[in-house]
């Protein structure tokens, strides 16, 4: 007999919450001893994989911490780190380190894939639900912090950029109250 759907995620999140990684100076690491744990991490689209290992971003990470997945030590004196820590840490080299990571909150508790974006701007790549791995991605995240300005160019460039590789490009806008609004953008002729 199967178990519930609940019961199944519980226990999944229980054999995750033994995940070990230290903290380096632009990433988290996270060893081959617990391969299952690379694995399964790795195929729900957390991280890169590098010779068995796992490298995760600042804000996979800080999300992963947040749910209880992983315990984050420091390399040197082996202290455990907590939430606040990190996230100091990757605003010390990313300024934007706080949009970028709730909007990659938003998106993964909305059941999407977020991957690191490519240059332009581009904050995400974002899969369809249950497409990571086996298609491309079909968005594009554009993030931006209300009354942060960002000019008309720009916004341009990218949407230009996306077009041409065929995409949607999203502006993610994090408004004043910590909440995600999305927009689509399609290219605008005035005649």
């Amino acid at each position: 007999m199967a178990q519930p759907r609940h019961e199944t995620d519980v226990n999944r999140n229980a054999e995750l919450k033994k995940i070990k990684a230290l903290v380096r100076e632009k990433d988290i690491f996270v060893s081959s001893a617990g391969t299952e744990a690379v694995e399964g991490l790795s195929a729900r689209g957390y991280g890169v994989s590098e010779n068995e290992n796992l490298t995760l971003s600042f804000y996979e990470a800080l999300f992963l911490l947040s749910k209880g997945i992983i315990e984050i030590k420091d390399k040197k004196p082996k202290k455990r780190i907590d939430f606040e820590t990190l996230l100091q840490r990757y605003q010390s080299f990313e300024k934007n380190a706080w949009v970028k990571y709730l909007i990659y909150r938003d998106l993964r508790s909305r059941g999407y894939v977020a991957r690191e974006g490519f240059g332009l701007g581009i904050d995400f790549r974002v899969y369809e639900r249950g497409e990571y791995g086996k298609e491309t991605a079909t968005y594009l995240i554009f993030g931006v912090q209300e009354g942060q300005p960002i000019s008309v160019e720009e916004l341009a460039r990218a949407l230009k950029y996306v077009q041409s590789l065929k995409k949607k490009l999203v502006l993610a806008v994090l408004n004043r109250r910590g909440e995600v609004v999305y927009y689509s953008l399609s290219q605008l002729t005035l005649k």
